[in-house]
């Protein structure tokens, strides 16, 4: 197994009450071996959501055991699928939710998916309705990503919105790709083949402004470094090319009507 920095992988790793982080062994695609993060969540009733699995060993289905019954398999977007077929099968009772198009591109890929249903784009689903907040991010021609927040936690979950490589972690070769792409962990942000999809900038700025309003303390990513303070600035650091016309906008509409309040005629 490729090390990933990010070891111990597949073993429960605390990140609040209720909340836990799997660093998976590293998925390579087309060269470049990325590190892979599941989230596990354990609802009220003792239940586990487990969002974008990792591979899952026999040491770390007795770790879940622990916990709790995985009741819910979570595929956030459509190339986060590959180990859900294996948690399918080691947990039949478990239902599978994924991200619009997911289906039809691990059937492109050879993956064959279990029966599922897509995740509503703007409630969150019944089982966690009020635990879980969830957010399918528009404005992309082919990007569906969900974006969820733990309440009790204040724990915003990602996947590809944001990659936050620590070059020192990867090999060297890889490391001029990270660069230019802007993705290394001291600045971490939604990687240029990901943003250009967006093409419908006011769209995903105004779901992006419903995360940053989410509050979070912490913010967990699928891969590279994630954000375990300081969660909203990170939001708004990542963010900031495409939140900012916004931002001027309203300062300058408060700017004016301050003028007019302050307008004696």
């Amino acid at each position: 197994m490729t090390a990933t920095g990010y070891e111990p992988l597949n073993v429960l790793k605390p990140v609040a009450d209720r909340i836990w982080i799997i660093d998976g062994a590293p998925v390579t695609v087309m060269g470049f071996p990325f590190p892979t993060r599941a989230t596990v969540i354990q609802l009220e009733n003792g239940d586990l959501w487990v969002h974008s699995p990792t591979p899952l060993t026999n040491d770390l289905k007795d770790a879940l055991a622990v916990l709790g019954p995985v009741r819910h398999l979570v595929a956030p977007n459509q190339f986060h699928f590959l180990h859900i077929p294996e948690w399918a099968r080691a947990y039949p009772d478990a239902a599978f939710w994924m991200a619009p198009g997911t289906k039809e591109r691990a059937a492109k890929h050879g993956v064959g998916l279990p029966n599922g249903q897509e995740l509503q784009p703007r409630e969150a689903q019944e089982p966690w309705a009020e635990q879980i907040d969830q957010l399918l991010v528009r404005g992309s021609r082919t990007h569906k990503e969900l974006a969820f927040f733990h309440k009790s936690s204040t724990t915003t979950i990602l996947t590809d919105l944001i990659e936050a490589f620590e070059t020192g972690k990867l090999p060297a070769r890889c490391r001029p790709f990270v660069w230019l792409n802007g993705i290394d962990d001291h600045d971490g942000k939604t990687p240029p083949l990901i943003r250009w999809t967006f093409s419908d900038k006011q769209a995903f700025a105004e779901d992006i402004e419903t995360i940053v309003g989410w509050g979070a303390r912490r913010v967990i990513i699928a891969h590279g470094r994630w954000y375990d303070r300081d969660g909203t600035a990170e939001l708004e650091r990542a963010f900031r090319k495409l939140l900012a016309p916004r931002q001027w906008d309203r300062a300058m509409r408060d700017m004016k009507a301050r003028e007019r309040d302050d307008d004696p005629t």
